[in-house]
């Protein structure tokens, strides 16, 4: 099976590298990064295999746990969602692999990815409540060590506590609620528990548990204070990660657990939804036009679009469900892109504060062009992946709630703002050679991650049918079947 050979690879990979004596580096990195690119490749075939028409998980593996105290399996499948997070995952790590090519620690890097890259896969995969939580946690160890151990400054411990705490602390709710479904159901099988009803009594503070879980991973306003502090202090590989994959398991988590079980309680609890996603839509945006860190204007956007993407989630129809969709697999590759980028500027000239920066379109042609097209793609430009979701998410939540969507609108406007006036101020106006001295453009290695990411925005700006054919029907059957709207 596809899946299983997915798991086998990345697990045989990690351990090959972790306790095989290499006698050179110059065998590890072709060796994690085949490792990354059959997974890439496997994902990409596994796309073929199954068919979006039938609205069930498919390539299930089931191993069963025969412990006496508690009925726990090892239950995996795939679906359209499940799909779309393997290959933006799997990409992601990819590029970041290639982009640490000449770092000294690569072997460490190169465990770390790959053991994130694999607990990410059985995360998407999970059909078992107990199993995505001990993984959704899992994912904080390695997290923890890139950013606590490889951070840039003397900030990355304070950054990463708050990371932790903010992240694990949140998820002890998520915990009680899976123990208080496992000994009423019986069982935290996700499939078993699609057909069970519970009282809204129940769904209420159920939701609640989870909801502070996954509102603390998107974030949503208030957790999203360790976001701008893990971004600024993360290595390059960790922004991309945190950004393009690690965000989006809040929204997974939403449209995975919180819609299917617990649909009259996200209706009923919508209004506050709506509330704390517009604040902090207007707050992100607010204070990252007073920024002048690369990171934090580029986590700010983060924090801004992710919000915007709930509020898309939350207008239950199925324009705003397949845009929040949409949207998240188009902010992985943009907001994946920028940081890259950054991450290339930081390498060549050791700074991040805007004020250093300036005319370099003179000399770094190519650079500026890519830089602008992704600032361009940031702000929904027409052609552009983020332009399709954000349209139809927009278009969702306006048929919700107009009010919400004059107000998500704003959230658009402003991002223009702060985006275009970055743009100007690092790429246009006097060039400042005081500060910027190497002269050189693009590699080939820093141009071969990158033009993944870019032809993807393409491609998906042009013919969204890539991605919405994947999650059509499983979008109407939340709609129809579970809200009921």
């Amino acid at each position: 099976m596809i899946l299983a050979l997915i798991f086998f690879i990345l697990t045989a990979g990690i351990l090959s590298i972790s306790f095989v004596n290499w006698s050179t580096i110059n065998f590890v990195r072709p060796f994690s990064l085949a490792t990354s690119g059959c997974t890439l490749v496997l994902c990409s075939w596994l796309l073929t295999q199954v068919d979006s028409a039938y609205g069930i998980y498919q390539q299930t593996i089931y191993i069963a746990l025969d412990l006496v105290l508690i009925n726990i399996s090892l239950n995996l499948g795939v679906d359209g969602f499940s799909l779309l997070f393997f290959g933006l995952s799997n990409l992601l790590v990819f590029c970041c692999l290639l982009f640490i090519w000449n770092e000294p620690l690569y072997k460490y890097y190169a465990i770390t990815l790959l053991t994130i890259q694999l607990f990410l896969l059985i995360i998407f995969s999970a059909l078992d409540l107990f199993v995505f939580y001990m993984f959704f946690e899992a994912v904080l160890i390695p997290m923890f060590l890139i950013i606590g151990l490889w951070g840039s400054r003397q900030r990355k411990i304070r950054a990463v506590y708050l990371f932790f705490f903010y992240t694990l602390c949140g998820s002890i709710l998520f915990l009680v609620g899976i123990f208080y479904i496992y000994s009423t159901v019986g069982t935290c099988s996700v499939e078993y528990l699609s057909y069970i009803t519970f009282s809204l009594l129940e769904q209420k503070f159920l939701w609640v548990a989870f909801f502070i879980s996954f509102a603390s991973k998107v974030p949503m306003f208030p957790f999203h204070i360790w976001l701008p502090e893990a971004h600024v202090e993360a290595p390059t590989v960790g922004s991309v990660l945190l950004a393009g994959i690690l965000l989006k398991l809040g929204i997974y988590g939403f449209l995975r657990f919180s819609l299917p079980l617990f649909p009259s309680a996200c209706v009923y609890f919508s209004p506050l939804i709506f509330v704390l996603s517009l604040i902090g839509i207007l707050f992100a945006s607010f204070c990252a036009v007073r920024q002048t860190d690369f990171k934090r204007i580029i986590a700010y956007s983060s924090i801004a679009h992710m919000n915007l993407i709930v509020i898309g989630i939350y207008s239950f129809n199925v324009l705003g469900l397949e845009g929040s969709i949409l949207q998240s697999i188009s902010h992985g590759f943009v907001s994946g892109g920028l940081f890259f980028l950054v991450g290339m500027l930081y390498d060549r000239y050791h700074s991040r504060f805007v004020y250093y920066y300036g005319g370099i379109v003179h000399f770094m042609p190519v650079f500026s062009s890519i830089f602008l097209f992704f600032t361009l793609s940031n702000i929904a430009l027409p052609g552009t992946s983020s332009f399709a979701g954000e349209l139809l998410l927009l278009l969702g939540v306006f048929k919700s709630n107009s009010i919400a969507g004059i107000f998500s609108c704003l959230g658009v406007v402003f991002c223009g703002a702060y985006s275009l006036w970055l743009c100007n101020k690092m790429l246009f106006g006097n060039l400042k050679n005081i500060f910027t001295v190497k002269f050189f453009d693009f590699n080939v290695r820093e141009f071969l991650l990158i033009f993944p990411l870019l032809i993807l925005i393409f491609i998906v700006g042009f013919n969204p049918k890539t991605i919405l054919s994947f999650i059509h029907l499983l979008c109407l059957n939340i709609v129809v079947e579970n809200l009921m709207i």
